[in-house]
Order: C-alpha cells, then sequence, then structure tokens
C-alpha cells in the first residue's frame, strides 16, 4: 500500500512539473527570483537552481555570472519593495520559489512592474560586473574612446558602462528561455511580460548619464575625459515607477503587436519603452487568500499624510487603530575612566497607526 502511495506521489509530481514547464508566462519561467534565497549559488551547481533548463544550459556555460543573476534578483525585488512600500500593493513576496506567487501571472499594471524592474536589475548587475573586471569576456565599452570635441576641450575616455552587453545577456536569460514554447491563450500575456522586460532594459540606457574628469595645470580643467555610466538603480526604479502610473491596457488578443485596448486610441503606437498590461488590477484593500493578495489590514499608516501611506489611502477608508508604544533604550553615554561607558535609560512613548 505505501509502495502504491509513493508511486502515485511521484506522478503527480512529475505532472505538475510538466505543467508549470508548459507556460511561458507562468511562475515557472521566473523561479530565477528565488536564486536570492540561497546562500552560495555558485557552490550549488546549475542543476540545482531554481532555473529552467535553457537558464541552466547558460549558467554551465557562463557560471562565473551567478553572482551578477543573483545580485540583479536582488536588486529587482528590493527596489520594487522600495517603490511600494506606502502603496496598497506593496509589492510583497512569498515563500514560494517564484517569489511573487499570483503577480507573475496576473498580467496587471503590478506584474509590469515586477518583469520591467527585475530585467533591468540583471541589465544594471551584469553590467557593474564587467565595468568591474570581474569577467573575461566583458569589460568596459570602448567604442565611444577617440571621440569627442578637442575644440570644447573634452574627449571620451576612461570606463563607459558596457550597457549592451547586459543588456544582450538579460535577453538571452530571460526571454529566450520561454521562447518557442506556446500556450493556448498564452501569447497574450507572453507578449506583454516580454515588452515590460525590454522596457526595464530601456529604462536603464534611458537613465545614462555623462561623467567627466578634469585635467590641467592646478586643477584648471583644459581638458575632460568624459565617460558612460549608468544611474543608480533608486533613479532607474523612479524612472519606472512612472511608468507605472502611466502604463497602457492593450487587448488580450495580441500575439505579436501590441495595440491599445481604448478604440480611440488604437492608432497610437505603443512605445517599447512604455509599460503595458492586459489585465485590471485586483482590490488589494482586501485579503484574498486564493490570489495569495494580504490586503491592508494591519499595515501601518501615516495618521497625518494624504498622500501615498496615509491612513485614509491605505487602510481604503476602513478607519485605522492607534497603539501606543513605548521605546526603552540607552542613551547620553558617557566614557567613563577606566574603563566603562555610563548610560541612562531614556523612555520615549509614540503612536502608531494600523489599518482596520
Amino acid at each position: 500500500m505505501e509502495e502504491k502511495t509513493a508511486f502515485g506521489l511521484h506522478r503527480l509530481c512529475v505532472v505538475l512539473i510538466l505543467i508549470l514547464s508548459a507556460f511561458p508566462y507562468s511562475k515557472g519561467s521566473w523561479t530565477w527570483l528565488g536564486i536570492t534565497a540561497l546562500g552560495i549559488p555558485e557552490k550549488m551547481g546549475c542543476a540545482n537552481l531554481p532555473l529552467t533548463n535553457k537558464q541552466k544550459d547558460i549558467c554551465k556555460r557562463k557560471p562565473y555570472l551567478l553572482p551578477s543573476i543573483k545580485e540583479g534578483a536582488r536588486l529587482g525585488i528590493h527596489e520594487c519593495q522600495s517603490q511600494f512600500k506606502n502603496e496598497r500593493w506593496n509589492c510583497s513576496t512569498t515563500s514560494e520559489r517564484s517569489v511573487f506567487g499570483y503577480e507573475l501571472t496576473s498580467g496587471t499594471k503590478e506584474s509590469a512592474f515586477i518583469y520591467a524592474v527585475t530585467a533591468a536589475g540583471l541589465v544594471h548587475a551584469v553590467t557593474r560586473s564587467c565595468s568591474a573586471g570581474n569577467m573575461t569576456e566583458c569589460s568596459c565599452d570602448t567604442s565611444l574612446q577617440g571621440g569627442g570635441s578637442p575644440s570644447e576641450g573634452w574627449h571620451w575616455g576612461g570606463c563607459s558602462d558596457h550597457i549592451q552587453y547586459g543588456m544582450g545577456f538579460s535577453r538571452k536569460f530571460i526571454d529566450n528561455a520561454v521562447k518557442n514554447i506556446s500556450v493556448k491563450g498564452g501569447d497574450a500575456l507572453l507578449t506583454m511580460n516580454q515588452h515590460n522586460s525590454e522596457a526595464g532594459r530601456q529604462a536603464i540606457g534611458k537613465m545614462m548619464s555623462t561623467d567627466c574628469r578634469c585635467h590641467g595645470v592646478s586643477g584648471s580643467c583644459a581638458v575632460k575625459t568624459c565617460w558612460k555610466t549608468m544611474s543608480s538603480f533608486e533613479r532607474v526604479g523612479r524612472f519606472l515607477k512612472d511608468r507605472y502610473e502611466n502604463s497602457i491596457q492593450v487587448l488580450d488578443r495580441s500575439k505579436k503587436k501590441v495595440r491599445r485596448k481604448e478604440k480611440d486610441h488604437r492608432r497610437i503606437p505603443v512605445s517599447k519603452e512604455e509599460l503595458i498590461y492586459v489585465n485590471k488590477s485586483p482590490n488589494y484593500c482586501l485579503e484574498d487568500k486564493k490570489l495569495g493578495i494580504a490586503g491592508t489590514r494591519g499595515r501601518e499608516c501615516n495618521r497625518t499624510s494624504t498622500g501615498p501611506g496615509g491612513c485614509n489611502l491605505l487602510c481604503c477608508g476602513q478607519g485605522y487603530n492607534t497603539h501606543v508604544v513605548r521605546h526603552v533604550e540607552r542613551c547620553e553615554c558617557k566614557f567613563v575612566w577606566c574603563c566603562y561607558v555610563r548610560c541612562r535609560r531614556c523612555e520615549s512613548i509614540t503612536d502608531v497607526h494600523t489599518c482596520k
């Protein structure tokens, strides 16, 4: 009886794996984000990491990129939570290998942001590793060197960030890993997700800036050496948050060509830098265990704020509870000869407001 049960469970696991691998836009394709929960992924071996088969092949050929892949996932997740910390949807994660659970397959504007910011995170991490000289097959971008404007007293030099390599790797690792796999009804989501991933990569290029260093006698800046550098990922996150606020709903019948849902605007092309979504967002105010939505109950809010994070908006008009919290900490510490530190115990009382 025990052998039959074990055999039955084995068959069930095989079926579940086959189902997950069939959906290109599902959580199975984005389990690479779960790499952030691992200690040192390069010590585990590619076969044991939460990657698709194509991603494992890339991993085996380029194991030295694993630290950058992990850092890219960490950057994307952290920036998502930072940008939405005061919103009803706060980019919460789950214990699942996909990290974001339902949101990855929801087709909503929140899903659009996740795909964009994580793809951008991978570009940023890989490019930064190239510029730091951590890899043999990429380094600084030398395509600009030799150019400039001698009449204006500057030329290209230094170490420009090689974002083309980072963008190429991000496309290969994320988008190509799910190509040539199709499921009935999944084409629109696949198109949407790949469009938003590319929008995230384009944001890195859009936010590039020029840094210069002066050369000359006594700092006269007679000549300047300039190079291209990526913006901080926080700036990229703010840029993508603005794209999220102005995201465009598209038809869910789109297979390759993206078309706006609004009839009056369908002739207006959708830029590859814009975020798109298929489905309207659910109600994030109320808990929905089936969809993995936590709701806002118990979230801390700001009673005096009228914007995001304020109790009125965050609590969805349901009101809030006020708790008096007493803090006790060491303060006014002084060194006494010889040899110890003497401190006072200071108390403070604050009001903490949480959504009902």
